[in-house]
């Protein structure tokens, strides 16, 4: 949506009258636009994103909550070493004004980031221990000489590279996606609740530890999980139906020590509407479609720790 009128309507109604009791941080206008490869698209969205953040500028909600995108980690054209990461040629034109945009009005740059796919698809290569965060040898990059014993963490620097090559280096990461599916189909290699409860809770203790990533010792890095519940009506692969920590009646798929963390869920049968209500001061991170006609919005709520997309979950 590149449309004014229509952007600032739609914040005067899904954003403004929920603050400022609801902490409302962000709105992610669109969510992996460039793995859609319609050009149209791409070019759309920095003037959606600019024209939903000059909305909030007018209407002197711009401290309060941010304007960002979601990308997908294949973005990049190069990731390994995390020293040499660079995003798509293809792309370039398009990330360089994006990042721009982001330097100027200081928001951060989000990625969807899931070692899991990598390790399903080389599980011959990839060592296990080293996607669930467990006790492993580790790569060293051999251009900086850093330590990597977790693939998430190599990620994050990679996009950092790529940032930096386009000129920027204040522009903060942050990964608005990551989980490991508890189920999947036969050729879904480690697609278990073991190893799912494994990611989960290790990346849990390492953000509770507020970690920062090799390249970025003194920035703790900011991560959402994905997902709260599981998703049962979702289409393709049984893995996307098995991210969630819950199943869609409440009841937990498996244990990752989050007690005390993850908010009181209350199951209600007789209505699936509003079926579970979360306790406790929700951050909504409202992510919308605002650059097709036809687009529509979804709602992520985020708090102190587990991020449910479609879904209401949290922030750890």
């Amino acid at each position: 949506m590149t449309d004014p009128v229509k952007a600032k309507d739609w914040v005067l109604q899904r954003v403004q009258p929920h603050l400022p009791q609801t902490r409302i941080t962000s709105i992610t206008v669109g969510n992996e636009v460039f793995k859609t490869y319609d050009h149209q698209l791409w070019s759309n969205l920095l003037p959606a994103m600019q024209t939903v953040y000059n909305t909030l500028v007018d209407l002197g909600l711009d401290k309060q909550v941010t304007v960002t995108s979601a990308h997908s980690l294949d973005i990049l054209g190069v990731s390994y070493p995390p020293s040499a990461g660079a995003f798509r040629q293809d792309l370039v034109e398009y990330l360089h004004a994006i990042l721009n945009f982001h330097a100027q009005i200081k928001s951060p740059f989000l990625i969807n980031a899931y070692p899991y796919f990598a390790y399903k698809d080389n599980s011959n290569e990839v060592s296990l221990d080293y996607v669930l965060f467990r006790p492993n040898q580790g790569t060293v990059d051999p251009v900086t000489n850093l330590k990597y014993d977790n693939m998430l963490y190599a990620q994050v620097d990679a996009v950092y590279s790529a940032i930096k090559a386009m000129g920027h280096t204040d522009i903060e990461v942050r990964v608005s996606e990551t989980g490991w599916p508890s189920n999947g189909d036969e050729n879904e290699v480690g697609a278990t609740p073991e190893n799912a409860g494994l990611y989960n809770g290790n990346l849990l203790k390492r953000i509770e530890e507020k970690q920062g990533t090799p390249a970025k010792p003194n920035v703790p890095i900011d991560i959402y999980v994905f997902a709260l519940f599981n998703e049962n009506l979702k289409p393709g692969p049984v893995s996307e139906r098995n991210y969630g920590l819950y199943y869609p009646n409440g009841t937990p798929v498996y244990n990752i020590g989050v007690q005390g963390y993850l908010p009181e869920l209350v199951y209600s049968s007789a209505s699936t509407k509003n079926a579970l209500s979360i306790y406790g001061t929700l951050v909504i991170l409202v992510i919308a479609y605002f650059i097709s006609p036809s687009s529509h919005v979804n709602w992520l709520a985020r708090e102190g720790g587990i991020e449910g997309k479609n879904t209401i979950g949290g922030k750890f």
